[in-house]
């Protein structure tokens, strides 16, 4: 966990040709435990910026609107429940009609209404409500991780005219968008290796996970632990039960989401030797020359 008193590390000269406020921001990023050290970073350097409202919002399927993984926020934003509950004007949001198909940066809020794309006046209001609440301009990122592609946004917003918010994403906007990239990639981190702790799962669980993960059957899982078959499927339905998956595939790729399985794409060749792909120029008809080592 980062603390304010923790002394940040000694950067070298060539660290040193981005804006402070973003050297600051990636030094402490380091060191983060916990996907909740993260937000408060994020939450922080919002502040700094006179932009306290954050919102953070992670789709788990890139495909499916609906398949929300998250949303955090820095403010108490239970008056948008309701919002959320109307599917047809929650599709509306900046997330629904611009994240999750472009990469641009987008300024946000009632200041910029005329400057997006039309919206229904149902969700006019909704930006008319959020103005009244100190939430009147803003700058959202996109953000994209892994395969599947998920998509994801960090917006920090505030009580600002346009003019103001203009100014603030000129001057900070790639801090802001850094920021943004950065933190969103080191959460998810974080919150995939969390997911033991979310689920209550045990150490025995996890374990059963690796091995599964792994492509070891029943048989080989029994004899390394020591028990019987049956009573690693009953584990195994237990994990099932738990995380509401549906078969053995669903909680290997679990484990591999997780972090308890080496990447493929990462593995040595077959002799143990590593391979690198190695690409030169660029040609019009596909890569360039190519070359292993």
């Amino acid at each position: 966990m980062v603390h304010e008193h923790q002394p940040r590390r000694e950067l070298v000269e060539a660290e040193r040709h981005v804006p402070e406020l973003l050297q600051a921001f990636l030094v402490d990023l380091e060191a983060t435990a916990h996907s909740s050290d993260v937000w408060r970073l994020i939450v922080r350097l919002g502040q700094t910026l006179n932009l306290p409202y954050i919102d953070f919002i992670s789709a788990s399927n890139y495909h499916n609107w609906k398949k929300t993984l998250f949303i955090r926020t820095s403010y108490d934003s239970t008056w948008l429940n309701e919002v959320n509950q109307d599917p047809d004007l929650h599709k509306w949001s900046y997330f629904r009609t611009h994240a999750m198909h472009y990469l641009t940066p987008l300024a946000v809020g009632l200041e910029f209404v005329d400057e997006n794309r039309h919206i229904p006046e149902a969700r006019y209001k909704v930006l008319r409500e959020a103005a009244a609440r100190g939430i009147r301009a803003g700058f959202s990122i996109p953000l994209r991780v892994h395969a599947p592609p998920q998509s994801a946004l960090i917006t920090f917003s505030g009580d600002h005219s346009k003019r103001e918010m203009t100014h603030i994403i000129r001057t900070h906007g790639w801090v802001l968008n850094t920021a943004a990239l950065m933190g969103h990639q080191r959460y998810m981190t974080h919150f995939a290796a969390e997911f033991t702790e979310r689920n209550a799962i045990s150490d025995k669980q996890r374990e059963l996970l690796e091995m599964i993960g792994g492509g070891m059957q029943d048989k080989v899982i029994a004899e390394r632990l020591g028990i019987s078959v049956s009573a690693v499927r009953q584990r195994m339905n237990n994990i099932l039960a738990k995380t509401g998956l549906g078969n053995r595939a669903e909680l290997a790729a679990l484990a591999m989401s997780m972090g308890l399985l080496p990447d493929p794409l990462s593995h040595l060749g077959a002799k143990g030797d590593a391979s690198v792909l190695v690409e030169m120029g660029v040609a019009e008809d596909g890569p360039g020359k190519i070359r292993m080592r």
